[in-house]
């Protein structure tokens, strides 16, 4: 039995089957991602979802589903679903009797005597689409009738029907070739036997994608079905369907897919789901490394990079070349942003966090001094002598970030471009992050018997030292201020306050940590992460739903982040030691619920801050499982110290 399975009475509700989605990338930025029932519920949803050349990369779906129907006795049994406004149509969901994921995703669909598996995946490094379709059981003569729906459209933009398409094909091997529009490549539809290719070019109008419905945006899309594949399939007989932006030999199918199949991992355990949704973030694009912050909708972001580098790489796979291959790309393409004018003075500081991984997983600081110490003396000086513009370094040690109407950290949700949290000041966390780079830097650099740079930077230190607790301390409350702005101390209970207790050097001591990681504990703590507002507070937002401004005005007024946890983790395990190991232990394990809820084997940006925490935003993201590889080695590493 595998460890990611549905049965019958769950696929068929609907309320539950359509909630739950897979993903398949290819390592490029090409992705295969639909609902456990194969119905798109959402404009990104698509068997081969590829980001195109002519169209600076950004992602369209060009194949958006395939309907496959079984034929016996002149009787059509159509496998599809699709929303038509409030009415599916065909309703094939009724016709599936097992799902599972391992190394591909598997569905067994049963028609009165006919049982008819489908395998699915995408191929690793190119741009390609399979589907294995196997007879398992069948009394009479069967042939089956392949459909696609192609869309030839931008990821965030719907497509409607009209003139401009080219409804023509051009026949290839063992297939048809199309090319809907201008400047895409061409889609190749083939299979590995003789196959009768019917045209009949027709626009289906108004499908449905109830999740953009439910976020209020538009919903309503009209594809193209250019026509349809038929062929016989005998008991035992396997076909291959190969959809890719390169003619295929279709001798050459069932051996490919054979052979992917057997590179892949299995998904047999949580642990081994969290490894491969890491690897599916990791991008290749020329010599260029990049990680994608989320799927489906999510493109490169250097703050998520940073974050999720060390997860993704050190702690999922042990893998350093990958993460200096990844850290390598944002300096080369990210330089300006690093060292100049840019509205993410945290992102800089991201930097020095990550390669203290690094260093760590190497147990060389000397070596990361020796690869990026030019770079991270230029960070630390552009911050002193005001090479930023919205960042002042004062005579206290501490950076104060300001710049009109502008969000300066990672709290940066904006409505009607105004940010919900601006956060004028001291903020908390990027003087935590300041903190915390000047130390690793000194400590690198004795190491590297760099005295010019000591005596230039332990003042400096030493003067947060004095200050950073003066500023942000609420002497009332016991816990730190979220930022220090013009008005003074701001009092609201949010989770900027973790990262002072858990990085590597903090300017506050233990018992003041204490009484942090109690206040967190008391008000932002949930079994799905951290929240990013106290229940308390009047502008906390219970639920992260409706229309997008709604949404944006709830994106860190209560939302619970699996990736703070991993930093609440690591906090305690400073405080406490061994004695947080089975507390730890449990708040890993809560998530294994969610590796079959939303993206089935990963972890979702967002979960709601009131119970029951339904999981939002992005249904897999980098950063989400990046935290919890991470938490993982840590409880593994406090386990091993006790052998």
């Amino acid at each position: 039995m595998a460890y990611l399975q549905f049965n019958k009475e769950e696929l068929v509700n609907l309320e539950y089957s359509l909630k739950r989605e897979f993903l398949s990338t290819n390592h490029a930025g090409g992705y295969l991602n639909t609902t456990i029932v194969c119905c798109n519920t959402r404009k990104y949803h698509g068997l081969l979802v590829l980001p195109i050349a002519n169209f600076n990369f950004e992602k369209f779906v060009l194949l958006s589903s395939l309907d496959e129907t079984l034929i016996q006795h002149d009787k059509s049994f159509n496998l599809g679903i699709h929303r038509y406004g409030d009415i599916y149509e065909p309703r094939g969901h009724k016709y599936i009797r097992d799902f599972e994921i391992d190394k591909c995703v598997s569905i067994v669909y049963r028609v009165g005597g006919i049982v008819l598996k489908k395998e699915m995946m995408l191929t690793h490094n190119e741009e390609q689409y399979f589907a294995r379709y196997t007879l398992m059981e069948a009394n009479s003569p069967t042939m089956l009738r392949l459909k696609p729906f192609l869309a030839f459209r931008h990821i965030h933009v719907l497509s409607k029907a009209n003139l401009d398409a080219n409804k023509g094909s051009r026949e290839i091997n063992k297939g048809q070739s199309f090319r809907m529009y201008d400047g895409f490549p061409d889609l190749n539809l083939q299979l590995n036997v003789k196959n009768e290719y019917i045209s009949c070019p027709d626009w289906y109008y108004n499908i449905e994608y109830k999740e953009e419905r439910r976020r209020a945006y538009e919903s309503s899309e009209d594809l193209f079905v250019p026509g349809y594949f038929e062929m016989p399939i005998k008991k035992g007989e396997s076909i291959i369907f190969s959809a890719s932006t390169k003619e295929q030999n279709p001798q050459k199918l069932a051996e490919k897919f054979e052979k992917y199949l057997e590179q892949r991992s299995s998904r047999d355990s949580f642990e081994s789901c969290l490894k491969i949704a890491a690897k599916q973030f990791i991008t290749q694009t020329g010599e260029d490394l990049n990680i994608y912050a989320g799927y489906p909708w999510l493109d490169r972001n250097i703050r998520e990079t940073l974050l999720a580098a060390p997860g993704l790489t050190l702690y999922a796979a042990g893998d350093q070349k990958r993460f200096t291959a990844i850290i390598d790309t944002v300096i080369k393409n990210e330089k300006v942003l690093l060292t100049g004018e840019s509205n993410q003075p945290d992102v800089p500081l991201w930097l020095f966090w990550a390669l203290q991984h690094y260093a760590a997983f190497i147990n060389s600081e000397s070596k990361v001094w020796k690869e990026y110490g030019a770079l991270l003396k230029e960070i630390l000086v552009s911050f002193k002598n005001g090479a930023r513009s919205s960042v002042k370094f004062h005579d206290n040690g501490l950076l104060w970030a300001e710049k009109r109407n502008t969000a300066l950290t990672w709290m940066d949700a904006v409505v009607d471009g105004v940010p919900v949290t601006e956060r004028a000041g001291y903020q908390v966390e990027l003087n935590s992050l300041w903190y915390n780079a000047i130390m690793f830097a000194i400590s690198m650099s004795k190491k590297s018997k760099d005295p010019g740079f000591v005596k230039e930077w332990e003042p400096v230190a030493k003067s947060i030292e004095k200050n950073f607790t003066k500023a942000f301390w609420i002497d009332s409350k016991e816990y730190l201020a979220d930022y220090v702005g013009p008005e003074g101390q701001n009092k609201y209970v949010r989770p900027n306050q973790l990262f002072t207790c858990a990085f590597e050097y903090s300017p506050i001591d233990d018992e003041h940590k204490a009484k942090v990681l109690q206040k967190i504990k008391q008000e932002l703590l949930t079994s799905r992460g951290i929240r990013t507002l106290s229940p308390q507070n009047s502008h906390y937002k219970a639920e992260y739903d409706g229309d997008e401004n709604a949404r944006s005005l709830a994106y860190h007024q209560g939302t619970a982040r699996p990736w703070l946890l991993s930093f609440y983790i690591v906090s305690n395990f400073k405080l406490h030691g061994r004695a947080f190991l089975n507390r730890a232990e449990e708040l890993l394990a809560a998530f294994e619920e969610d590796i079959q809820i939303h993206c089935i084997g990963s972890i979702s940006e967002v979960y709601d801050g009131d119970p029951p925490h339904q999981p939002h935003g992005c249904t897999s993201y980098s950063i989400s499982v990046a935290a919890l590889m991470r938490a993982m080695r840590i409880i593994e590493n406090f386990k091993k110290s006790d052998l």
